[in-house]
């Protein structure tokens, strides 16, 4: 739960941690006991005028089954459990609120059991256990895959364009990079040298994906960038084809191909996103608010 909020703008911070319970400065062997009352849960500082409390909500659903009582995917017991833990009574309204929404959409047939209660003591969960997804992204990315919670994200809450529409819309060459994992060449595409400000966008969802501001020539005559917008838009995979092993990245939301990711980058993190120029849309600074990209404005004043 770390993964869908870190990062975003308006974002100040996000604790891995404990709470719930009854037990002080529980540890990990503790909470996983399911002995201490507590949850795992992680704690969020945010700007509400930037990122308003709705939104939160509204990532937090879209990330869990909210009709599980016995825990998540395959973590199971009371530690598991879903909950919003409210620091004040406008929070409350606003959590209950979505909830009943989400109970009247009839997006789930099942009972909606995730509990909404008051934030007591939060205790920060050991420094092994913070950052994970970015400490060690192929065991995440694959336990994410793995434990079913991709497949039930997938099935539950992305729309995605037939095949059909998408011969429509896209050109042959944005179909065949997205759809069948297809490489457009290297020094003769659209971005690859390109350096106005502005996000570049999922082709077919229109999801935000990179900014220009960390965009910059690997000399590989790809689009590179030092790391995403947003990494819960992504998904990383192994990828053994034509024999090489690499670490492809794909659009959540649209289950796109857009390229790989390698260890060469001139970043903290290292990493370098080599992304195909096809399955990229670019949105200059000037008309972000115009298209709802509004939250990215910030970049680049």
């Amino acid at each position: 739960m770390v993964s869908p909020f870190d990062e975003q703008p308006g974002i100040k911070e996000v604790i891995s941690g404990y709470t719930g319970g009854h037990k002080e400065n529980p540890t990990y062997d503790d909470v996983r006991s399911n002995s201490t009352g507590h949850y795992e849960a992680v704690q969020i500082t945010f700007d509400p005028t930037i990122f308003p409390y709705e939104k939160l909500l509204q990532i937090f659903w879209q990330q869990i089954d909210p009709t599980d009582a016995g825990g998540q995917f395959s973590d199971r017991g009371e530690a598991y459990k879903t909950a919003i833990f409210y620091f004040n009574e406008k929070q409350k309204e606003l959590a209950e609120a979505s909830k009943a929404e989400l109970e009247v959409s009839g997006r789930f047939q099942m009972p909606i059991v995730t509990e909404i209660l008051p934030a007591g003591p939060f205790y920060p969960a050991e420094d092994k256990h913070q950052n994970y997804y970015k400490k060690i992204p192929f065991h995440y990315n694959h336990y994410f895959e793995a434990s079913g919670r991709a497949k039930f994200i997938r099935e539950n809450w992305k729309k995605r364009k037939r095949d059909e529409e998408l011969r429509l819309v896209l050109t042959p060459l944005q179909y065949e990079v997205t759809k069948n994992n297809a490489t457009e060449p290297p020094f003769k595409n659209e971005y690859w040298d390109y350096i106005e400000d502005g996000i570049y966008v999922d082709i077919i969802s229109g999801e935000p994906l990179f900014s220009s501001t960390d965009k910059y020539d690997a000399g590989c005559g790809w689009p590179s960038f030092t790391r995403p917008l947003r990494r819960i838009e992504l998904e990383e995979r192994f990828d053994t084809s034509h024999g090489l092993r690499r670490i492809e990245v794909r659009a959540k939301t649209s289950d796109s191909h857009l390229g790989h990711v390698f260890d060469d980058g001139p970043g903290p993190d290292r990493a370098r996103y080599c992304i195909n120029s096809a399955a990229l849309r670019f949105v200059p600074k000037e008309k972000l608010v115009e298209e709802g990209y509004g939250e990215f404005r910030k970049l680049f004043d």
